[in-house]
């Protein structure tokens, strides 16, 4: 766990963040992983998936502009929770949303963004790259064209490990986020065993940010 910062009372959460293209069920881990957490007897906050609150656009047609307002809503939010609890579980980082934008700005970096991402990685405990081994589901709101989520998933495989050490990434399948999956070894490895004795479960919450 991380220590307090200069300022702040309460210390920096532990926080780990799920990754990926569309459609690969991270929201869903996201859930179940802070379930889990909270089962162990630690507080714990989740950041919403913020694309969806994009007054710009989204999906295939989105701008340049579009994706820089996600990647620093995403920074925006992090920021609001980061002492909310003792752990921020996030549903994209800033690493896929900036797959999103170099999709869009055929690679470049207009507004040079880069250093900040390379930054930003730093600040997250672990990662959880969802692989798609599944198929688009129409939710409508994301993209339900295969050739769109193929094109992140290329580019996360030159980014991610470019911005991302192995030590802090874990990779799972889409399709292993069952009910059954065993989240217990993966709250371990990002904030350890819980203390010995009697564990009082808590709650998940949703504190209120800039997008409620």
């Amino acid at each position: 766990m991380r220590q307090s910062k200069p300022g702040h009372t309460l210390p920096a959460a532990a926080k780990i963040a799920f990754i990926g293209s569309h459609s690969v069920r991270k929201t869903n881990a996201v859930h179940s992983f802070a379930g889990a957490v909270g089962r162990s007897g630690r507080s714990v906050e989740v950041g919403r998936e913020v694309i969806r609150f994009n007054p710009l656009g989204l999906n295939e047609g989105a701008s340049p502009e579009a994706q820089l307002w996600v990647i620093m809503a995403q920074i925006q939010q992090e920021l609001e929770l980061r002492n909310r609890a003792e752990v921020l579980v996030t549903d994209r980082a800033v690493i896929d949303n900036f797959a999103y934008f170099l999709r869009v700005t055929d690679g470049k970096d207009p507004f040079h963004v880069r250093p900040l991402i390379m930054r930003w990685c730093q600040t997250y405990d672990l990662f959880v790259r969802l692989l798609p081994d599944v198929p688009l589901r129409v939710d409508g709101v994301r993209s339900v064209n295969n050739r769109f989520r193929d094109e992140i998933e290329t580019i996360l495989n030159t980014i991610v490990p470019k911005f991302v050490p192995d030590q802090r990434l874990l990779t799972i399948r889409a399709s292993d986020v069952t009910e059954e999956f065993d989240w217990g070894a993966m709250v371990e490895r990002l904030v350890g065993p819980p203390d010995p004795g009697t564990v009082a479960p808590k709650p998940v919450t949703l504190f209120p940010t800039l997008w409620d």
